[in-house]
């Protein structure tokens, strides 16, 4: 029978379940659209549904590596988020505030 992961992470030592909470995070932080959207339970078909487009132009988007600001922020606002842009420098970060009054008729 399989243990639960539960009773693994309690045999870990504190440090090996710090590290992989660490690791956890920075996977969390950090991933593309397709994962991102399965990570919040949404297919591409919901999502399509959500947005008012085919399905086939959510596997698309999921796949480019440029693309409008409005386009992103439409993506991230349909998965019940909110997109926010910084610029990060050696001295710290700034969130860029122009694109807060992009609104649902900017182009796509």
């Amino acid at each position: 029978m399989a243990n639960k992961f539960s009773q693994l992470r309690s045999q870990m030592s504190p440090a090996a379940q710090a590290r992989a909470e660490s690791k956890a995070q920075a996977m969390l932080a950090e991933m593309p659209l397709n994962e991102l959207r399965q990570a919040r339970g949404l297919s591409q078909k919901m999502l399509a549904e959500v947005l008012h487009v085919q399905q086939p132009s959510i596997a698309k988007l999921e796949k480019r590596t440029d693309m409008y600001l409005s386009t992103l922020r439409s993506h991230i606002e349909a998965m019940g988020g909110q997109l926010d842009v910084i610029a990060r420098f050696p001295d710290g970060s700034v969130k860029i505030r122009n694109f807060t009054a992009l609104g649902d008729n900017a182009p796509a």
